[in-house]
């Protein structure tokens, strides 16, 4: 009899330090993992990775593309990384009789409206909300809008395009910075959902904390609460440092580990990762937005787990790699030790020239790692129009205070060198130009 290794697709919009992360527990589980991307179809394996090609912005042809190339082979698990390829896979999942969530509930977590009115129905908490077309720019005063209020596209992640407004100036403001985010020809070109709509609703005060999950058949496992403990109060909402594991009461986070099973159960999500957004006040626990989906970036490597039949401890990729095949040792334990990430803000758009101070930080006790992942001489952009970092930094302690502490020392030895972007010409006014002389 031949040995056939399980088969383990990969959904993701774009390869990079996760997806080696996979590949390495792909390979070390003796499992064959088949990327889904959504590269040129027309070009042959440029990387000689074998990815499947799709557009994920047709969910259901994806599908149809994934299930003509697995024809006729075993596939034992998916997984999706972003948001963008969610709804391809569960389509997928669904024709290849593979566990997974079911594709209305995935593309229900796309739209921010459609979770507001899901979570309302369900009686979570849930600000005021409505959703406004971005051109012609509302006028607040006939909208009957309160202050402080936030706007934010309906199908961006990672914070881009969120901005708080506390009056009607700034609400202005915000709408025509949010118009020209979704006319920018980078997220026209994703042909993302609602790009001629935003969402606006009332501004939730308190902290703010996320959840990693793991649901098996509809029943949720808390992997971990990660305190973000920089305010995110605006006028934008670029995060900064997670923590694990969070330093609120027990009753604070038994009501935050509550929620997320009610916003997952409201879904109708089943299986699979989730990571879940949350203000906590005195009103109570406010699902902000679930994603079924792993914690994105190089985020995952904060946390890891104890594996009885391993030497060393693994990471989330294995723990989700185990999951998705069945394999044993899916329901580890976190480890013990405190631990701790900072998403490197981008203080201002600009080109990133050049980059000091990783030796100092390095030095800092407890620090762990550190990735540049922003290139020399690239243009970087700042926070609400961005969503990509400058780095990472890891940090590893016997209590949060100390993760946290180590994290803020290690980035105030870090200098960011950034220029001014240069102004681009349009060739409309370069041929008039030209032919004014």
């Amino acid at each position: 009899m031949t040995y056939s290794p399980k088969r383990l697709l990969l959904f993701t919009a774009k390869l990079g330090y996760q997806t080696r992360s996979f590949e390495e527990a792909a390979h070390k589980l003796d499992a064959q993992l088949v990327y889904v991307t959504d590269r040129c179809h027309q070009l042959e394996d440029p990387w000689g990775d074998q990815a499947i090609a799709v557009h994920f912005e047709t969910p259901e042809a994806a599908a149809y593309t994934v299930m003509e190339a697995v024809r006729g082979r075993d596939v034992s698990g998916i997984l999706t990384l972003g948001d963008r390829p969610a709804a391809s896979a569960a389509y997928a999942a669904r024709g290849l009789g593979v566990h997974h969530n079911h594709p209305a509930t995935v593309e229900a977590c796309r739209s921010k409206l459609r979770v507001r009115e899901i979570f309302r129905d369900f009686g979570l908490n849930v600000p005021w909300f409505r959703s406004l077309p971005i051109i012609p720019t509302p006028e607040p005063a006939l909208l009957g809008l309160s202050y402080p209020c936030v706007l934010k596209p309906l199908s961006l992640s990672a914070s881009q395009g969120v901005v708080r407004a506390n009056n009607r100036d700034e609400f202005l403001v915000a709408a025509a910075r949010v118009r020209r985010l979704l006319q920018s020809p980078e997220i026209l070109a994703t042909r993302d959902p609602n790009l001629d709509q935003m969402l606006v609703e009332g501004y939730i005060q308190g902290r703010e904390v996320a959840v990693e999950g793991l649901l098996t058949d509809g029943e949720l496992r808390i992997l971990a609460i990660f305190d973000k403990p920089d305010p995110l109060e605006g006028p934008y909402f670029e995060e900064t440092i997670y923590v694990t594991p969070s330093r609120l009461p027990e009753y604070a986070q038994q009501a935050i580990e509550n929620c997320a099973r009610d916003a997952v159960r409201a879904l109708g999500l089943s299986h699979g990762p989730i990571h879940v957004e949350f203000r906590i006040n005195d009103n109570g626990v406010w699902p902000l937005e679930v994603a079924p989906r792993p914690i994105g970036g190089l985020c995952a490597r904060s946390l890891r787990f104890s594996f009885d039949g391993e030497p060393e401890l693994i990471g989330l990729e294995e723990l989700l790699v185990r999951h998705a095949l069945e394999l044993p040792g899916w329901n580890s334990p976190r480890e013990r030790t405190a631990s701790g990430v900072m998403m490197i803000p981008v203080p201002k758009s600009g080109v990133l020239e050049a980059v000091s101070g990783q030796d100092g930080a390095l030095s800092v006790p407890d620090i762990t790692e550190l990735t540049i992942t922003a290139r020399l001489h690239d243009a970087i952009v700042a926070w609400p129009e961005g969503s990509s970092y400058l780095g990472f930094l890891f940090a590893r302690a016997n209590t949060p205070e100390r993760v946290e502490q180590a994290l803020r020392k290690a980035h105030e030895k870090l200098a960011f060198k950034i220029t001014p972007s240069l102004p681009v010409e349009h060739p409309a006014t370069r041929r008039m130009t030209n032919q004014g002389n």
